[in-house]
């Protein structure tokens, strides 16, 4: 298992940290990338909010020297409550990003969801990590969906996630102001930014230029799409205004293995995904980065997991902390997913850099069980929170 070198590590100490780093590790544009959110960033920080808003309320003089963090998803045992969230052009922020997410979560036996904004073949990431989940944004037309969900099922994939919250591009003023567009566009400015940061531009970009090519976006549709550096080169966001339950509808018929519905915050879209056969949910503000006001995934999650008791509801956007992953267990979640430190772990460290942080969030959890005088996820439940008064 590959490992940080001791002086990054002693840096390293929380998800926060990451950031940090990679905010001197990448370009502008690429870290404006990860880091922002749309319009005023309303929803982004009500998501760290909504967690604040939480306290937790510890037993004391309990035996924890046997607890465990071990929970079932899926009928398949995870040594963690928590997984990769699905990241966008992983492979341009870190070399080999996708394979780099992938290896580090089958190391570390926790879930991992490659996004359809991916720029390395699907086929290459599942070969890498069988246990990993394929998350789609839908492409505009029912043949497009359709083949792409003939590749995705070819390749080997179990588990399939469908985007449901970005019927069109979100507002997001701050990739315009930190230089960032799909494709990247060459300018003077783009090219200063690389420059200045001559371990991204070597370590990452020129090393993939010369072992891989220009890297393009492979994955949104069931053929190879548009290059992610170029001058004129559009890339192909398809219409998805017109979509519907009906197609959701036609992807349940289609697919046969499992199907999560990631983007649900209102509980009656909830319902809706349950009775079209959804074998879970990700309830999700998309991290802030598309409805700008929209509700904090956390304040969403009680109503949604009341709608479907039957199924597992999962959460991602705002999680930075173990005591959030217990907070979000608390209020009914399954299972937790992580986006934006895993991406700045991944520029900062590559698979050594995803593996520490895999490990620094699930020693907080199992510490933070520890300090709540509990021995199993499966003891949390409202009962452990008070309102923080803040």
């Amino acid at each position: 298992m590959a490992t940080l070198p001791p002086r990054l590590a002693r840096r390293l100490l929380s998800l926060d940290d990451f950031e940090h780093a990679a905010r001197r590790h990448l370009p502008r544009p690429l870290f404006g990338y990860i880091a922002g959110a749309a319009e005023d960033n309303q929803s982004f920080h009500a998501n760290r909010q909504a967690f604040a808003e939480h306290a937790l309320l510890p037993r004391v003089l309990v035996d924890i020297s046997r607890r465990s963090t071990e929970v079932q998803l899926f009928g398949q045992r995870y040594g963690q409550p928590f997984g990769l969230a699905p990241m966008g052009i992983s492979a341009l922020t870190a070399y080999r990003g996708d394979l780099v997410l992938a290896q580090a979560a089958r190391e570390a036996q926790v879930p991992m969801i490659m996004s359809g904004s991916s720029l390395i073949r699907l086929e290459e990431v599942v070969k890498a990590n069988p246990d990993a989940w394929f998350q789609a944004y839908l492409p505009g037309d029912e043949p497009n969906i359709l083949a792409l969900l003939d590749r995705v099922r070819r390749a080997g994939f179990g588990t399939l996630v469908i985007t449901v919250d970005v019927p069109l591009a979100a507002n997001r003023e701050n990739n315009l102001r930190s230089g960032f567009s799909l494709p990247l566009r060459p300018t003077p400015r783009l090219a200063w930014d690389g420059l200045s940061h001559p371990r991204w531009l070597f370590g990452t970009f020129l090393r993939t230029l010369l072992h891989h090519g220009m890297p393009h976006f492979e994955n949104n549709y069931a053929y190879r799409g548009a290059p992610a550096l170029s001058p004129r080169a559009l890339r192909d966001y398809s219409d998805r205004g017109h979509l519907n339950w009906q197609h959701l509808a036609r992807i349940r018929e289609r697919w046969p293995g499992r199907l999560v519905i990631k983007g649900i915050l209102h509980p009656a879209d909830a319902r809706r995904a349950c009775d079209l056969g959804a074998d879970g949910l990700i309830v999700s503000n998309h991290g802030g980065r598309q409805l700008d006001g929209a509700v904090a995934s956390l304040r969403a999650l009680p109503a949604v997991v009341d709608a479907c008791p039957n199924i597992p509801v999962m959460l991602d956007s705002g999680v930075r902390r173990g005591s959030d992953v217990l907070k979000a267990l608390a209020l009914g979640a399954t299972f937790v997913f992580v986006g934006r430190p895993f991406g700045f772990a991944a520029a900062v460290g590559g698979q050594a850099g995803v593996a520490h942080a895999i490990g620094l969030l699930g020693a907080e959890v199992s510490r933070n069980l520890a300090l709540l005088g509990l021995c199993r996820l499966d003891e949390l439940g409202p009962q452990v929170l008070a309102p923080s008064g803040g």
